[in-house]
């Protein structure tokens, strides 16, 4: 049996399909009680747990072969929280923790990545055998704006039009996520997960044009305002991330993903591909 935290999440349950493709048993732990029928229906075992409770955690840890462990996005608790989910998983006997965390965790201008740097420096000495996954951004997370440009013919570029993004497949993260728990032979390794194209603001509009057939023009979303205070964790996060992806990009390289799926990254324009239409927006040809 394999868990999984923050199951309920978009990473989370993404890990839960790729597991359950694969005839994996999975406990799915998730954040509140309310029903999570795409779990269910991937037969998972669903369970509510408070992840900076860890005691009442560790007992849900019992007899599992691996930990999946991801820690809510922008959660000011992650550092200490997924530190004391550690030692609840050596605790239990977990057999093998991979952590979720980010490409670049050391760029620590970034609240969130150093708080993922500090627990890698603390799963480097915690006894468990571990892995770690580093994905990049997802091209998932532009899903919103291709429904978008499909009425307004814009893409709005929160990390401006210059630097360019690895954007990786959220599919293929969570695929990766899955050989590192049951795949022999990886122990101590930390492992990127890029996408395969260095991907600006530009081409990122082309690749949307192809897919909508229609004109799309990529505009620089300037932010408004000051850095929110740290008081406003998940604010700052998203306001510096996107500060140091404006100065600095965010791209990688896929070598390391595509040996562990044996095949080729997926393309923004195959991502695109595989999108349904939204409702109340345009249709995607």
């Amino acid at each position: 049996m394999i868990v999984v935290t923050a199951a309920g999440g978009r990473t989370g349950a993404a890990v839960v399909r790729a597991l359950w493709s694969r005839g994996e048993q999975v406990r799915a732990v998730v954040g509140s009680s309310r029903p999570r029928p795409e779990l269910t229906a991937l037969s998972a075992d669903v369970v509510p747990a408070d992840l900076t409770d860890a005691a009442a955690v560790e007992p849900l840890l019992a007899g599992a072969e691996a930990l999946y462990l991801i820690w809510p996005n922008f959660d000011p608790g992650e550092a200490a929280g997924a530190v004391a989910l550690l030692a609840a998983a050596r605790r239990a006997g977990v057999a093998r923790v991979v952590y979720h965390s980010v490409l670049r965790p050391q760029a620590r201008a970034m609240p969130h990545h150093a708080a993922k740097d500090r627990v890698e420096e603390v799963l480097d000495a915690s006894g468990l055998r571990w892995r770690v996954l580093q994905p990049c951004a997802y091209a998932d997370n532009l899903d919103g704006q291709v429904a978008e440009a499909a009425v307004t013919g814009l893409f709005r570029s929160p990390w401006g039009l210059e630097q360019a993004q690895s954007l990786v497949d959220l599919r293929d993260v969570a695929e990766a996520a899955t050989v590192l728990l049951t795949r022999d032979g990886l122990d101590e390794g930390t492992f990127e997960a890029a996408g395969p194209e260095r991907l600006t603001a530009s081409r990122v509009a082309a690749h949307m044009a192809e897919r909508l057939g229609r004109e799309v023009r990529a505009v620089d979303a300037v932010p408004d305002g000051p850095v929110p205070p740290p008081e406003q964790y998940a604010s700052c996060c998203r306001r510096l991330m996107f500060d140091h992806y404006r100065a600095h990009g965010f791209t990688g390289s896929p070598r390391v993903l595509e040996s562990l799926l044996g095949r080729p990254a997926r393309t923004f324009a195959e991502h695109l591909h595989g999108l349904e239409p939204a409702s109340g927006t345009g249709e995607l040809p």
